[in-house]
């Protein structure tokens, strides 16, 4: 399935810097003051509460979040499997599927996303609300709710997400 394949908006992170960028092609739309995990470095496995870096899609968009409204990613890719499994992290019967499932591209599909999402590399990271007062999140990227609601509605199913250091 390919889902957003004419959108020209896509999302650039920087973590180091907590800023969250809006962007429509290679001009800057709108900037966010962001938190992202924790804990320093990219994500390695659940609960290090760190924010995977690299080049991500937006795969869910979630209206009835418990973060007020939140967009899924398609973390882990092929590349977090691979060093999962060179690491002892994930067993090669589990790599396998992993590996299946990203390569199907339905990462929309619940069935696929439980699979994917729940595997000991960490999964179910979000772009979501509820940044309040709080310090970092468990590994996700989160923003105040006024600014989660604009960016919520600006952006479809495969936006583009490249999360930086």
């Amino acid at each position: 399935m390919d889902i957003g394949s004419t959108n020209t908006k896509s999302i650039r992170v920087y973590k180091s810097r907590g800023i969250l960028e809006l962007l429509d092609g290679d001009q800057s739309v709108r900037r966010f003051t962001c938190i992202t995990g924790s804990d320093p470095g990219d994500k390695e496995r659940e609960g290090d509460r760190r924010t995977p870096t690299g080049q991500f899609r937006v795969v869910y968009k979630n209206p009835k979040s418990q973060f007020f409204l939140s967009l899924g990613l398609d973390y882990p890719r092929i590349y977090d499997a691979n060093r999962g499994l060179a690491h002892g992290l994930i067993s090669y019967d589990v790599y396998c599927q992993l590996v299946r499932d990203i390569i199907s591209g339905d990462m929309t599909c619940e069935a696929v996303q439980n699979r994917v999402w729940k595997t000991p590399l960490g999964g179910e990271i979000f772009i979501h609300g509820c940044a309040d007062a709080r310090r970092g999140t468990a590994g996700c990227v989160a923003l105040n709710n006024p600014d989660m609601l604009y960016l919520y509605h600006q952006i479809p199913l495969g936006t583009r997400v490249e999360i930086l250091p």
